[in-house]
C-alpha cells in the first residue's frame, strides 16, 4: 500500500512540475508558434527590449509585416522563423512553450523538480516531453532563446531523432549565426 502511494504522489508530482505552469504567479502571451509563461514580476515589453529584434528581421524572416513594434510573442516568432532559416528546416505545425523563470534559482528548482539533480553551469534547458523551453530572465538574450528553440525544431523535425551530440553541434551553429547577427 505505501509502495503504490508513493508511485502515485511521485507521478503527482511530476505531472504537476512538468507542467508549463509551474510558478504559482505568472502571466501570458500567445504567440503562433510559442505560448510564452513568464514570472508575475517580469514585465514583458521589458523581455521584448532584451531581444531587440526589429520589424525588419521579421520581414526577412518571412513574417508578414505589422504596424509598429513587436511584442514579445511577435518577437519569439521571428526568432523562431530565423532558427528555422539558419537549419532550413521548416516547421509549419510546431507550437510550444516557454516559460521565463525571475531568477536562476527558480529555474535550478524547476530543474531539480523535473531531473532530481542539479542545474549546474546550463542557463536554459528544453524538456521534449512536455515540449517547453525553460530559462531565466537573466539569461533572456535571443542567442540563448535561439539555442533551445534550436533543440525543439530538431527534436520534432526528425522521424529519428538525432545524436545528444548532434543536436548540440547544430545547436551551436544556430547560437553562432544568432551571435554574429547582433553584434
Amino acid at each position: 500500500m505505501g509502495r503504490r502511494f508513493l508511485y502515485a504522489a511521485g507521478f503527482l508530482a511530476l505531472f504537476l512540475f512538468s507542467s508549463p505552469r509551474y510558478a504559482l504567479a505568472e502571466d501570458k502571451t500567445e504567440g503562433r508558434y510559442f505560448t510564452i509563461y513568464f514570472s508575475s514580476g517580469l514585465d514583458s515589453r521589458a523581455l521584448a527590449q532584451q531581444l531587440n529584434i526589429s520589424p525588419a528581421e521579421g520581414i526577412i524572416a518571412g513574417e508578414n509585416p505589422g504596424s509598429g513594434p513587436l511584442d514579445l510573442a511577435a518577437m519569439m516568432d521571428t526568432l523562431f522563423l530565423q532558427v528555422c532559416n539558419i537549419l532550413d528546416m521548416q516547421m509549419y505545425s510546431f507550437h510550444g512553450a516557454i516559460k521565463i523563470c525571475l531568477s536562476r534559482s527558480e529555474l535550478g528548482s524547476i530543474y531539480r523538480s523535473l531531473f532530481n539533480a542539479e542545474l549546474g553551469p546550463m542557463k536554459s534547458f528544453y524538456v521534449y516531453s512536455n515540449n517547453t523551453i525553460y530559462l531565466s530572465s537573466e539569461e533572456f538574450r535571443r542567442e540563448i532563446i535561439g539555442h533551445e528553440i534550436a533543440h525543439a525544431v530538431i527534436s520534432h523535425y526528425f522521424v529519428v531523432s538525432p545524436s545528444v551530440k548532434i543536436q548540440e553541434v547544430l545547436s551551436g551553429y544556430v547560437e553562432y549565426q544568432l551571435r554574429k547577427v547582433s553584434r
